[in-house]
């Protein structure tokens, strides 16, 4: 008599077809994760910096003039002095806890330099998510003076061209 073999096992052939769909859907999952975040965090900075921009304007309306750094930039990331988030140390003097709980920070910092950074002369301002920013910046946001750079720029029309 003979013995019929039993085949109802995967052959390597398919086992390595279904390992490689199943790279194929991580690598795809993956990709669409990592894009929601880098949105996700863009959208965040823009938000941040908007609730700044109010602040400044309730601060201006107030003292008549903007938190001044005598014309020099400054950011809680050590390239921009290592600055804190409130007080007249913040990197926008005093503007916190009065007008803002606290500053904010970047979500995703890059030291030495790359962080919220401002510059006033107490006229004129500007406000950076300075190469920082992770997507395409819209028209809106680009810095004047550095239309390439990864930053979100608000600011007066004074300090355009900082």
């Amino acid at each position: 008599m003979h013995k019929l073999k039993n085949n109802s096992g995967f052959t390597i052939i398919e086992l390595l077809v279904v390992i490689a769909i199943i790279a194929i859907l991580s690598t795809v999952v993956t990709m669409a994760v990592s894009s929601a975040r880098v949105k996700g965090r863009d959208s965040g900075r823009v938000s941040d910096l908007k609730q700044v921009q109010n602040a400044l304007e309730l601060y201006q309306v107030d003292n008549k003039s903007y938190p001044s750094t005598s014309g020099a930039w400054w950011g809680v990331c050590s390239g921009f002095g290592s600055h804190d988030i409130t007080g007249p140390t913040g990197y926008i003097p005093d503007l916190a806890p009065l007008y803002i709980p606290k500053l904010p920070v970047d979500p995703k910092p890059i030291e030495p330099d790359g962080c919220y950074v401002y510059n006033s002369d107490g006229t004129d301002y500007m406000l950076l998510a300075y190469k920082t920013v992770e997507g395409t910046v819209p028209s809106t946001l680009v810095r004047p003076s550095a239309p390439t750079e990864q930053d979100y720029a608000f600011y007066t029309p004074g300090a355009s061209m900082w």
